[in-house]
């Protein structure tokens, strides 16, 4: 988030995996003068990935093949005792053997293709097999797309048609579209910002909620909310040093809903150590906690013996069905990684590893993001770097797993993730900096998933022709969206 030497520093029990994929369908039934509608199909994948003595925690991932849903029952039956205890992402319910998830307000609708993912701690009394069979508003999901009867008045005409819809995956190459500057500074009379940077963006509840770095004479975190992106410029800005945040030294928000507890997370640096504060309305800006440290001991021994004179900065949290994993970068060509058990968040973090290096320190810099793609053993992962000609701009890699190994992407000036060069500006270039941002998201959760399919990323930019100390560029955020998406 801010350049070391060159510029004022600003920031810092018994996994058991049962995986059984299931999926797909049975015939629709249309009635007479009904229009033709896709066959319905879904697939379901079930996994136990923690299990002891007793209980168990399941995961669920339920990916729609037919038409789009708005509102959704997955129905299913336990074979061996088990009983749901405690859900997060979904109602779910228990009568004898026969449990029944119905959706949340947030999560009802599934386009064609789009998934939803829930889960759930269980009790259960010696085995534990995964359940045989799931049921989607009535279809049974095996995985395949069933037949669609066409019925009207005067003739009847039956069509069968069969496969999966489309499936995206990440381009080689990426190509983007810039809006022009949407959420600038909004001074107060307690808070005279030059800069808004470093967002966090989840789209929930029908409306955009961004968190972002805002500075005056120091950093600050402000919120703001929108339905729609050409609402962003106008909407009002509320500063969080007047929630439980506080003031003194905030920065690099980054928010997402942990399902487990049912709470939202704030993460953010408070300059000595990953803070992160919590809240179960996320619309309700004062409402955020005090700071509390991730680390209880504060920097990690393996990142004091690598900083040298970099910054420990840009904190990045994502989870997957065994564990939460902590990112952070030093402005000195290290990505470093800790982790901890999911049971356990937010605490008990450990294990820190160099996660990446560069020699070269500006191909390395910080602003990680690291992201789940939907429908697939897939993670991504996107790193700032300083260009050759001093411009921000953002390399890329993909690993089968969190703690993988990561294969470049996009991850040259000639092939960039996003950089000045592969980006187009239809309202005109107002910023060569293609800067801090994050991906907005298919789902708010721990996970981070992305779709693959049109990408789109809110990132900080500013004036071509400023200068001066780093803190105070007049930083704005602007909204990429991916013009050669594989969808």
């Amino acid at each position: 988030m801010s350049l070391a030497r060159l510029f004022t520093p600003r920031r810092a029990r018994l996994a058991a995996l049962a995986t059984v994929p299931l999926v797909a369908m049975t015939a629709l039934t249309v009635v007479a003068q009904q229009p033709a509608s896709a066959a319905p199909g879904c697939s379901v994948t079930y996994s136990a990935p923690s299990q002891w003595d007793g209980g168990f925690t399941a995961s669920v991932a339920v990916t729609n093949l037919g038409d789009a849903v708005d509102g959704w029952t997955l129905t299913w039956s336990f074979g061996a005792g088990q009983q749901v205890q405690q859900a997060w992402n979904a109602q779910v319910t228990q009568s004898g053997s026969q449990v029944t998830a119905r959706n949340v307000s947030y999560n009802a609708a599934i386009p064609t293709g789009g998934r939803v993912e829930f889960g759930f701690n269980g009790t259960s009394s010696g085995s534990n097999p995964s359940p045989a069979a799931f049921t989607l508003n009535g279809t049974l999901c095996t995985g395949d797309v069933g037949p669609t009867t066409t019925t009207t008045t005067t003739t009847t005409t039956t069509t069968t048609t069969t496969g999966n819809p489309p499936v995206g995956n990440l381009p080689s190459s990426f190509r983007w579209n810039s809006s022009g500057a949407l959420i600038s500074p909004k001074p107060d009379s307690t808070h005279a910002n030059v800069a808004v940077k470093d967002p966090s963006v989840v789209y929930y509840n029908g409306k955009y909620h961004v968190f972002a770095s805002t500075y005056t004479n120091g950093y600050n975190l402000m919120y703001t909310s929108f339905s729609d992106w050409s609402q962003a410029s106008a909407a009002p800005h509320y500063y969080l040093d007047r929630s439980g945040v506080g003031s003194g030294y905030r920065a690099a928000p980054q928010v997402f809903y942990f399902a487990p507890q049912r709470l939202w997370y704030l993460v953010y640096q408070t300059g000595s150590n990953a803070s992160y504060s919590t809240t179960s309305d996320i619309s309700n800006p004062s409402s955020w906690s005090a700071p509390k440290n991730f680390y209880a001991n504060g920097m990690p021994q393996i990142i004091r013996d690598n900083i040298g004179n970099g910054y420990w900065v840009d904190f990045w949290m994502v989870c997957d069905t065994a564990k939460c994993y902590l990112f952070s970068s030093d402005d000195n060509g290290h990505l470093y990684r800790s982790e901890t058990n999911l049971s356990q968040f937010p605490n008990g973090f450990t294990n820190t590893v160099i996660a990446m290096q560069d020699s070269n320190r500006n191909r390395l810099f910080e602003a990680s993001n690291v992201y789940k793609i939907a429908g697939k053993n897939q993670w991504l992962l996107v790193h700032e770097a300083i260009g050759s000609d001093g411009r921000r701009w953002f390399r890329s890699w993909t690993a089968s797993a969190i703690n993988g190994q990561w294969t470049a992407l996009a991850d040259s000036e000639s092939n960039p993730f996003a950089r000045a060069n592969n980006v187009t500006f239809p309202g005109g270039q107002w910023t060569r900096d293609i800067s801090h941002g994050e991906m907005v998201r298919t789902n708010v959760d721990q996970t981070m998933e992305i779709s693959p399919c049109k990408l789109s990323y809110l990132y900080q930019g500013l004036d071509p022709n400023a200068g001066g100390d780093y803190n105070r560029l007049p930083w704005r955020l602007g909204l990429l969206t991916q013009t050669n998406s594989t969808c």
